[in-house]
């Protein structure tokens, strides 16, 4: 005997390779639209986290083009957005930073990169390496650095910051997105940790 999942108006429900939808008139169920199943979506559950990780993967690359394009609209210099969150790293609270603490702060392990990429804004006269040995290198920017960081928060203000404030009570939901996510991240740590501890070779 089998059992039929509940009937919620509106709800959708996942039977074999079809999302259902409640139809509100009679509670008959028919296909919905979009058939969201895929092979990292075969349950409601995968196929929630998976739309949430494509969300934050088009939301990333829509953050990185905004950074490249705001420091662009201020400095002839071709920084990724990567690069560009590293130059306001190293200038939060206006204090020089060590490679590890960048780091730290980005969550990042990509260690040749990040030397790279600090090479990069070197260059570009943005940031100055201080001291001398293993652990005694630090960063911070220059005059010509705050200049450009002070200019791309008026611009990230003009732009970015009134755009938020125009949305009702966008401020409040993204307190509770950031919440949201800071919770995922510790998700995802604890979860690749997991998957290298138990990683199998010759497979």
């Amino acid at each position: 005997m089998s059992i039929e999942p509940p009937r919620y108006p509106g709800r959708r429900v996942f039977e074999g390779n079809l999302v259902m939808s409640g139809d509100r008139k009679g509670g008959e169920r028919k296909p919905a639209a979009l058939d969201r199943h895929w092979h990292l979506a075969r349950s409601e559950s995968e196929v929630t986290v998976a739309e949430t990780e494509y969300a934050l993967m088009r939301a990333n690359q829509a953050f990185e083009r905004w950074q490249t394009e705001c420091l662009g609209s201020i400095i002839d210099l071709a920084a990724s957005g990567e690069e560009n969150a590293m130059l306001h790293i190293i200038r939060m609270n206006d204090r020089p930073k060590s490679l590890k603490d960048i780091a730290r702060l980005a969550n990042r392990e990509d260690i040749p990169n990040m030397q790279y990429s600090l090479r990069k804004l070197i260059g570009a006269g943005l940031v100055a390496r201080q001291g001398s040995g293993r652990s005694g290198v630090t960063y911070e920017v220059t005059d010509k650095g705050r200049e450009v960081t002070d200019r791309y928060a008026d611009l990230r203000a003009s732009l970015l910051i009134e755009a938020i404030e125009m949305v009702p009570d966008f401020t409040r939901r993204l307190e509770e997105a950031t919440k949201t996510l800071e919770l995922l991240t510790g998700i995802y740590e604890h979860v690749a940790r997991t998957a290298a501890t138990h990683r199998r070779t010759g497979r």
